[in-house]
């Protein structure tokens, strides 16, 4: 990839020596991501631009869920065009197009120019961004790759959290045109002013405090040649379409399922989603952690075992049990922030490092065909059997297959030393 080499005694990270300097680039990338991860919160912009240019529901779901599918699909292109262009102008193009399409929408008049705004242009910038952060966190914390990716993605799941209320604000007392307007040029401003402080380690940097002996990433470590022949990959690739399946699905129907099945107050239960955003995000680095420390397959299996144990309370879920809601739809919450720093981790763990950008665009398609599966089924259920409690039987038989699928496909190709 693409780096200013320097002498190593030379190099400096915001004027800090490295060791120190590179813990700068996780609350940047952090920043990055809660600016793309603002594409979350269409419903803020949904009701109002409804009304305004007298859309039905469908249609005004038609940008959000445009940008969800560029997003998906410029993941794997851009991975392999980092290591051409660079971390730095990846960023800066994709935080440029992330504005323009905010900028664009602003002076949209109808459905068809709203949604190549905001869900062609906005999405794929969104797709080029996304992935330079984790990579840019991977490669300067080769010995705390784990956490350095988890606690860098947590700006994406808290995004809504945060630039949700501030666009609702704006919004009051601006409308929503104006306040379209002002993200975009704001995002744009932020993203490319961060882009240039993006830039990966030489090579062959390590940090001065050697790795720990007790590290489970033994020395050499065996990576696959062909990562698309690999039975791990095929196993990381199933468990994420299950986890983003499940995740999504749930993540779709909090707040009706609060009303219809546990009866709680429409407020209450659209208030909840903030507590849920909330696990959302806190699961990432702690996923991360984990990742770091054991193998793989032990923390996807302890994802798929909360996502069965949620399952289970609201199939028996009744009237009133709203402590019995809120803790399952915590746990699914949970689940897919984890996923989302899990997924990238195994991939830093099971194959190449250097090929990190490529090989997780490529796995990042899973994410894109759990999302569309996720967002369509649930509803259908409810469509079909007449109750959302039937949509949690797939999703706990889907958690089984996860359980199995991760025990004997998601682990290195080659047995390693301290990975049994």
């Amino acid at each position: 990839m693409k780096a200013d080499h320097q002498n190593h005694s030379e190099l400096r990270v915001l004027g800090l020596p490295p060791d120190q300097g590179r813990w700068l680039l996780i609350p940047l990338g952090i920043t990055v991501l809660l600016c793309l991860g603002t594409v979350y919160s269409w419903s803020i912009f949904r009701t109002p631009l409804q009304n305004e240019l007298n859309l039905t529901a469908t249609e005004s779901l038609l940008p959000y869920t445009v940008a969800l599918v560029f997003y998906a699909l410029m993941m794997p292109i851009t991975g392999f065009y980092i290591p051409k262009f660079g971390t730095r102008a990846t960023t800066a193009v994709g935080g440029f197009i992330v504005g323009l399409g905010y900028i664009l929408s602003s002076f949209a008049d109808n459905i068809i120019t709203m949604t190549i705004a905001y869900g062609v242009i906005t999405g794929t910038g969104v797709g080029i961004t996304y992935g330079v952060p984790m990579v840019v966190s991977a490669r300067w914390f080769p010995d705390k790759k784990g956490l350095a990716v988890g606690l860098t993605i947590i700006g994406f799941g808290l995004s809504p959290l945060i630039t949700a209320p501030l666009a609702k604000a704006l919004i009051d007392s601006y409308t929503v045109r104006p306040t379209l307007l002002v993200l975009g040029i704001t995002f744009m401003v932020i993203i490319v002013a961060i882009s240039n402080i993006m830039k990966l380690p030489p090579q062959d940097w390590q940090p001065t405090q050697k790795i720990s002996t007790t590290s489970v990433i033994p020395t050499p470590v065996f990576y696959p040649p062909k990562m698309l022949k690999s039975p791990s990959f095929y196993g990381l690739w199933i468990c994420y379409v299950i986890g983003t399946f499940v995740g999504l699905s749930a993540i779709g129907i909090s707040s009706p399922v609060g009303e219809e099945i546990i009866e709680i107050d429409p407020r209450f239960a659209a208030g909840s989603v903030s507590l849920f955003a909330l696990f959302n995000g806190v699961s990432r680095p702690l996923f991360g952690w984990l990742s770091d420390r054991f193998p793989p397959r032990y923390v996807a299996i302890a994802s798929y075992t909360l996502i069965l144990i949620a399952c289970i309370l609201m199939i028996n879920a009744e009237s009133g049990q709203i402590a019995t809601y809120l803790i399952a739809f915590c746990l699914f919450w949970f689940c897919l922030g984890g996923w989302l720093a899990l997924a990238p981790t195994t991939t830093l763990r099971l194959f190449n490092p250097d090929d990190y950008a490529q090989n997780y665009g490529i796995v990042f398609t899973a994410y894109g065909v759990g999302a569309l599966l996720g967002t369509l089924v649930a509803g259908s259920i409810r469509d079909w059997f007449g109750s959302y409690t039937y949509a949690f039987y797939p999703m706990g038989i889907l958690a089984v297959i996860g359980i199995i699928v991760a025990s004997f496909l998601l682990k290195p190709d080659k047995a390693k030393p301290t990975d049994n």
